[in-house]
């Protein structure tokens, strides 16, 4: 009679409805590994308009599941706990990693017309849309094992992807760098996470976060060691310092979209995954991971933006390797309104900040990649220095690389930009971290300097003969869609702290 309801409860129905975006990027990606063996090789273009349907798809299936929270993959003994939910912390994540990926795939797009020889068509769009699945389901998963599985879908095909281009030196050491750098991280995570389970007896991120405050005494030590370890191993993936040396080199060395792709879905994938293991499943030691974060966020923002400012335009590659220590200052400013939450109890408030400053900078860096594309082909060094008199050859591309870069500083009109940074550092100063937002000040000033130095730089008079770059209608889509974006946000800015803070969790 007993083993009736047992295998009941064991026999669970799944919300489709729920689950379709991440199940949708994965099925296309799936279709178009298949389809490739079939499809001639002057006819794979088609995958990449397919790949960018199937990715445009999946984020308009967000759309259904703004009625309210749905969960899926639930368990009733001894208390009710799902893996899978789809609150308004998933879809805002969902809305930024499938946009995002969107975008990157509009680069690619490009990218793979003109590197054909060097990049198989096929592999490239079955890694990108795996990986856009994996980011996907990451900010749903409510368990420690479905967390890691989905950190680990979203990263294995990124290593590969970075590594895509034949007989690439850069590429491969890229690659390399990139996964030792990620294999650490999961390794010292899934020692935490195993901890944890050994403590608590559970995975469910609801069910760590009531057993935690009531652990046995004798392991109290263990249970200490694992939250740490797990932040570390999630340090790692957001390219907080001292963990973010792989970030330039790994940049420099992927395909341009790739490198666009990590900063912004990668950026995602890490954060999401931090907020959820501290602010769901670690509350009760705050006190430890609240002054953590504190710190890393200072060395973060520091690392990045005095690397940054050491780059020399003339240097090959110098461009990229600018926006890889930006986008490192910038996970600084990222882990600050997390760090905060560990001080204040309107810890949603807080989450809202770096949710809505992952909004703004996901628009204006995909944006600036996207406009490093369009002169990458013409200048295949990708120099600072080749953005010399970019005004006088193509002053929309001009204007809109000036307009993401003020954006990126803070600056006017780049409204977004200044109203995300006030938002940020009003979540440090409401919960008592005034040194955290005196160093964030500090960072703010240096990172003007070469933003603004790079700004300026686009409307000199050029040197030499000016080099006119043609702009295909894939990297127009992309550059209008940021453009568009921007200043929207820009105009009315109120709203992204509106859509990204109700009602996280």
């Amino acid at each position: 009679m007993s083993a009736q309801p047992l295998a009941e409860s064991l026999v669970q129905s799944v919300d489709w409805l729920a689950i379709a975006p991440p199940t949708l990027a994965a099925v296309v990606a799936l279709a178009v590994l298949v389809v490739d063996l079939f499809v001639p090789e002057p006819r794979k273009a088609v995958l990449g308009w397919v790949s960018v349907a199937g990715l445009a798809a999946a984020t308009a299936l967000l759309l259904p599941l703004l009625d309210g929270d749905r969960a899926t993959f639930c368990t009733d003994a001894p208390a009710r706990a799902c893996s899978y939910t789809a609150d308004h912390f998933t879809l805002v994540i969902q809305f930024l990693v499938l946009g995002g990926a969107l975008l990157a795939a509009l680069l690619s797009v490009t990218h793979l017309d003109d590197e054909r020889r060097r990049v198989p068509v096929g592999e490239f769009w079955f890694l990108l849309l795996s990986s856009a699945a994996g980011a996907a389901l990451l900010p749903a998963s409510r368990d420690l094992a479905t967390l890691i599985v989905a950190l680990e879908a979203a990263s294995l095909p990124a290593f590969a992807l970075v590594g895509i281009r034949h007989g690439d030196k850069r590429s491969s050491e890229a690659a390399l760098k990139f996964f030792l750098s990620s294999v650490t991280a999961t390794a010292v995570s899934l020692m935490g996470i195993s901890f944890v389970y050994a403590t608590t007896g559970t995975l469910h991120l609801t069910q760590v976060a009531q057993r935690l405050t009531h652990v046995d005494g004798q392991l109290h030590t263990l249970a200490q060691a694992g939250v740490v370890l797990t932040l570390v191993g999630f340090a790692f993936k957001t390219a907080a310092a001292p963990f973010h040396f792989w970030v330039p080199d790994t940049y420099v060395g992927a395909p341009l979209p790739v490198a666009a792709y990590l900063s912004v879905v990668g950026k995602a994938v890490g954060f999401s995954g931090l907020i959820l293991v501290t602010v769901v499943a670690f509350p009760s030691y705050a006190d430890v991971w609240g002054p953590a974060l504190a710190v890393l966020a200072a060395l973060t923002m520091t690392a990045g933006n005095v690397a940054a400012l050491r780059q020399r335009a003339t240097r090959a590659y110098s461009a990229v390797r600018l926006l890889a220590w930006s986008s490192v200052g910038q996970a600084g400013y990222l882990l600050v309104p997390i760090a905060a939450a560990g001080y204040t109890k309107d810890a949603e408030r807080a989450i809202g900040s770096t949710v809505a400053y992952a909004l703004m900078y996901a628009a204006v860096n995909l944006g600036a990649f996207a406009v490093a594309a369009l002169v990458g082909r013409g200048r295949a060094l990708n120099r600072i220095a080749d953005y010399r008199g970019l005004y006088a050859t193509n002053p929309l591309s001009a204007l809109l690389l000036a307009f993401f870069l003020l954006c990126l500083a803070g600056l006017p009109p780049g409204v977004i930009g200044l109203f995300a940074k006030v938002t940020v550092f009003s979540a440090a100063v409401d919960a008592g971290l005034g040194w955290l937002a005196v160093v964030m000040a500090v960072n703010v000033v240096i990172a003007l300097f070469y933003y603004l130095q790079w700004t300026a730089l686009l409307f000199r008079a050029p040197e030499g003969e000016p080099v006119r770059h043609r702009v295909p209608a894939p990297l127009t889509a992309a550059l209008a869609l940021t453009g568009v974006l921007g200043v929207a946000l820009s105009g009315a800015p109120q709203l992204v702290l509106r859509f990204a803070a109700g009602g996280l969790f």
